[in-house]
C-alpha cells in the first residue's frame, strides 16, 4: 500500500524521468516512464543487475506481517531479504538515496521484547551502516489510504474495512501515530531528492516531512 502511495507521487512529479518496479509479480501500471523486472527472490539481484544501475533512490516498501512466523522465518525474509537487495544496489549505485519502510514500535536497540521489532531494528541499523550517499528509515503508525490503496494481505484488508468508519477519527486523535498514502509517499519523495532532517522518521516527522 505504501508502495502504491510513493508510485501515485513518482508519476506526478515531472522531476522523476524513470521509475523502476521490482516484484514477485507484474503489476497493471501502464506509463511510458515505467520499467518493471518481475523477480522471485529480492534478495538476490544478481541475474538482473545489469538494470539496475543509474537510479538515484531506492523505495523499499515490501515487508511482511510476523503473525504466526518463527523470528528465524521472519529474520530471513525482513532482514537478509533486505540487506541483501541492498547490499547490491550499494554496490552499482553508491549515489543512490535508500529509503526503508518499517514501522511504528521498531527496536533501535535490538534487545526488546518483540522479536519482530528487534528484526527491523537490525534491519534499520545494517542499512544504515551501508555506503549510500543517504539512507532514511520511515516508521509510519495508521496508514490511511488515500487515492485507491489497497494493502495486498488478506487479514489487513479485513482491518481496514473494520475500521474505515473510525478513520476520520483516528487521523484526528492521532497525527503523532497516523498519516496517509499521500503523505508518506509525498515525504519520500522529498527525502530521496532535498534529505530529511532526521535519520529515522515517525509519523509526525513523515507529516512534517511532506508538507514541507
Amino acid at each position: 500500500m505504501v508502495g502504491q502511495g510513493v508510485l501515485r507521487e513518482c508519476l506526478r512529479d515531472p522531476d522523476v524521468e524513470t521509475i523502476l518496479l521490482i516484484g514477485r509479480s507484474a503489476t497493471d501500471q501502464r506509463y511510458a516512464k515505467i520499467r518493471e523486472i518481475v523477480h522471485k527472490d529480492i534478495g538476490e539481484l544478481s541475474t538482473v543487475e545489469g538494470q539496475l544501475s543509474s537510479y538515484d533512490a531506492c523505495f523499499f516498501c515490501l515487508g511482511v506481517s510476523s503473525m504466526g512466523m518463527s523470528e528465524v522465518e521472519y529474520k530471513r525474509i525482513t532482514y537478509d531479504l533486505t540487506i541483501g537487495a541492498a547490499g547490491t544496489l550499494a554496490r552499482l549505485n553508491p549515489a543512490m538515496t535508500f529509503i526503508y519502510v518499517s514501522g511504528l514500535g521498531t527496536d533501535g536497540t535490538e534487545r526488546g521484547r518483540s522479536a519482530w521489532a528487534r528484526v527491523k531494528g537490525a534491519t534499520e541499523n545494517a542499512l544504515l551502516r551501508m555506503p549510500f550517499k543517504a539512507a532514511y528509515m520511515f516508521r509510519p503508525g495508521f496508514i490511511q489510504p488515500m487515492h485507491g490503496e489497497k494493502p495486498k494481505a488478506a487479514l489487513s484488508r479485513v482491518a481496514f474495512t473494520v475500521l474505515r468508519p473510525f478513520v476520520p477519527l483516528l487521523m484526528w486523535m492521532g497525527p503523532k501515530f497516523a498519516t496517509t498514502t499521500e503523505r508518506i509517499g509525498r515525504a519520500m519523495l522529498i527525502a530521496a531528492k532535498y534529505g530529511a532532517p532526521k535519520k529515522v522518521l515517525e509519523s509526525a516527522d513523515i507529516n512534517a516531512l511532506s508538507s514541507g
